[in-house]
C-alpha cells in the first residue's frame, strides 16, 4: 500500500445519504477477481444513463469538481460487505471518503485497501460539501498524524478518530502483512526467549 501521512486535495461533493456498496459498484461488475478496472464502473448507475450517455449532472462528472477527497453524505458505505466497493473508490483515484457516518464493514475495506474514512460531525460535513459545492477549487487538508481535516488557509478544522493499529498501517503503507513483517525482530527475539 502507498504510505499516507498528509493529504492536500480539492474535493468532489456527493451530498447523498445512504450510499450503499451496491450503488457504489453494482452487483454486475463484481465478476473479476482482482482489483483492476472497478474505478471505470464506480457509481456507474449515477454516472451514466441507461443508454450509455454520461450523466452530466452527477458531481463526478462535472468538469468543475476534481481531487482525491470524496464529501459523501451520512451512512456511506452501508449495505452488503463487498469489498469490491473500496477497491472501485480506489481505482478511480479517490485517497479519502468524508462522512458523518461509515458502516463499519466498509470502513474496514476501505482502510485494508489504503482508502481512509474520516468520520466528522454532522455540522463539518454540511460545513464542508455547502464550501465544496459554492468554491469547487477550496483545497481539503487530511493529515493522519494530527488526524485533523481542515479548509486550507482557514482556520476551520476537526479533529477525526482511527484506531491506532490501522493509523500505523497506514501512515508506514503496511498491510496486515507487512506489519508482522516490521515486528519480524520482535518475533524472533521473543521465540528466542522462550
Amino acid at each position: 500500500m502507498e504510505k499516507f501521512t498528509t493529504l492536500t486535495s480539492r474535493a468532489i461533493p456527493l451530498a447523498i445519504e445512504n450510499v450503499d456498496t451496491d450503488q457504489i459498484i453494482p452487483a454486475r461488475f463484481l465478476k473479476a477477481t482482482d482489483k483492476q478496472g472497478f474505478g471505470d464502473n464506480v457509481f456507474r448507475d449515477w454516472r451514466f444513463h441507461k443508454n450509455g450517455d454520461i450523466n452530466s449532472d452527477f458531481s463526478l462528472n462535472n468538469p468543475k469538481y476534481s481531487g482525491s477527497i470524496l464529501v459523501a453524505g451520512d451512512n456511506f458505505g452501508c449495505g452488503s460487505s463487498r469489498e469490491h466497493a473500496a477497491w472501485a473508490l480506489v481505482g478511480y483515484g479517490f485517497k479519502v471518503i468524508v462522512s458523518s457516518f461509515f458502516a463499519d464493514i466498509f470502513k474496514g475495506n476501505a482502510l485494508n485497501n489504503g482508502l481512509l474514512p474520516v468520520q466528522v460531525s454532522e455540522g463539518f460535513l454540511k460545513l464542508l460539501l455547502k464550501t465544496v459545492e459554492a468554491q469547487p477549487e477550496t483545497n481539503l487538508e487530511v493529515n493522519l498524524e494530527n488526524q485533523t481535516i481542515s479548509i486550507s488557509n482557514s482556520d476551520i478544522s476537526e479533529s477525526f478518530e482511527i484506531d491506532p493499529y490501522k493509523k500505523t498501517c497506514m501512515i508506514n503503507g503496511y498491510d496486515d502483512i507487512d506489519y508482522l513483517l516490521s515486528k519480524k525482530e520482535h518475533i524472533e527475539a521473543f521465540e528466542m526467549s522462550r
